[in-house]
């Protein structure tokens, strides 16, 4: 290529680009109407191909529900400053449940609870998901439930949008229920395991205490039983009483037989009855006071059913260790009732705390597809086969209207015959199997 000819196509290619925009729009819409029989063909067998397309697409439905989740953050905030006022020491607490427990969010709970491979894993094993798509893998049937599943909510009111998209209506319907009964089936089987674990512990427990209590009953009832010990307060304040009478009692007889035997003598009748009154008195006074020895009793119960009361002089060695089991029965039963009522409210909780899913739109079946718009569809087809079509007519003049000797021209008469050699090699095999 001689340089005069360079110098010619440069000063073409600069003619064209500073062309009038209104001269190089002409050009271009008389060019594309020297080949509109062409343009039409392509227009027409386009559209016609884009509807038979477009109409082979099947049909897609969603099916739309939303549900509500519950709020348990204000009652969870408010049984916890409870607890946290019957505490000592702990006001600090109750101010900080609310800002602790609005850290949690139950919408976000909810969202991740349906996009879970448990939810969507279920959901391909009850409708036979890996069939109907066609998969060979379940993993793959789940990624495509996750696709035609869109999960949305509402960053104002909280409200949850599922929308299930599938060929057939009544599935996209069932499929969008299911969400919904897999979410409530799973809600309440992880926050039942919470609750039953509480009244499992609190019910093993009040078991333990109610053992330990009726151990610490019958320990209190055979020492009592042994040692004739009912109240030892009362029996103590009875007893001092008792023997105070006895004294009284024994001074004035004392007096009276001073008197009798001053008057009749030793050996008068009155003063052997009254010298027998002293002596009852002072035994039983000796009675009620009795030792401070350690009491013996036998295995039998004979020494038991001689005395039925403690003499007073044991009444501080016995009061101790009555003490320690009356104390330790009042303690087993104070545990004992706190835990009935904790027992009580944890069942309660059990049932009452399981959050339910609040419907507020059910799922039903559509009755208008949702894809494909075949009409908006076949038409855009066609405007851009079209617009290929015309494009390709202006490149092809654009190209034939490139000087022999440009060094593009150059450049494709030197690749074009070695990938016409190439492509004939390739096809030259074929031909000669099939033949």
């Amino acid at each position: 290529m001689t340089p005069t000819a360079i110098l010619a196509a440069l000063e073409k290619e600069e003619q064209l680009s500073f062309a009038p925009p209104q001269a190089t729009w002409a050009i271009r819409a008389r060019l594309l109407w020297q080949h509109r029989r062409r343009l039409a063909r392509v227009v027409g067998f386009s559209l016609v191909l884009s509807l038979l397309l477009t109409f082979t697409m099947p049909k897609r439905y969603k099916s739309v529900a939303r549900i509500m989740p519950p709020d348990q953050q204000g009652s969870s905030a408010m049984m916890l400053a409870a607890l946290a006022g019957h505490a000592g020491g702990l006001a600090g607490l109750s101010s900080l449940a609310g800002s602790f427990l609005g850290m949690h969010s139950t919408t976000s709970l909810f969202i991740d609870l349906l996009r879970s491979g448990t939810v969507t894993g279920h959901l391909a094993d009850r409708f036979n998901l890996q069939h109907v798509y066609r998969k060979h893998y379940r993993v793959d049937t789940i990624k495509r439930l996750a696709r035609n599943t869109t999960v949305t909510d509402d960053k104002k009111s909280g409200v949850i949008t599922i929308e299930v998209e599938d060929t057939d209506p009544v599935r996209a319907r069932d499929l969008a229920q299911g969400y919904l009964d897999e979410l409530n089936q799973l809600v309440n089987r992880t926050n039942t395991s919470t609750a039953h674990r509480e009244r499992v512990f609190i019910e093993q427990r009040l078991h333990s205490v109610q053992a330990d209590l009726e151990q610490a009953q019958i320990e209190l009832s055979d020492y009592s039983s042994k040692n004739s010990t009912v109240d030892i307060r009362e029996q103590t304040r009875a007893m001092v009483d008792a023997s105070a009478r006895i004294q009284a009692q024994l001074l004035i007889e004392q007096s009276g037989l001073q008197s009798l035997r001053q008057l009749y003598g030793d050996g008068n009748v009155r003063v052997r009855e009254s010298e027998a009154r002293l002596a009852s008195l002072r035994a039983e006074l000796n009675k009620m006071t009795g030792t401070s020895a350690p009491l013996a009793h036998d295995s039998s119960g004979a020494g038991d059913k001689e005395q039925l009361y403690p003499p007073l002089r044991q009444l501080p060695r016995l009061a101790v260790p009555y003490a320690d089991l009356y104390r330790r029965v009042k303690v087993q039963e104070t545990v004992f009732e706190l835990l009935t009522q904790q027992y009580e409210l944890a069942r309660v909780q059990e049932v009452k705390d399981v959050p339910v899913v609040s419907v507020i739109d059910a799922p039903g079946i559509p009755e208008k597809k949702f894809f494909p718009p075949r009409i908006l569809l076949a038409l855009l087809l066609t405007f851009l086969a079209t617009s290929a079509a015309a494009t390709l007519v202006l490149a092809k003049e654009a190209w034939a209207r490139v000087d022999p000797d440009d060094p593009r021209k150059l450049l494709e008469a030197e690749i074009m015959p070695v990938l016409r050699r190439h492509i004939r090699g390739l096809i030259t095999p074929v031909d000669r199997n099939h033949a």
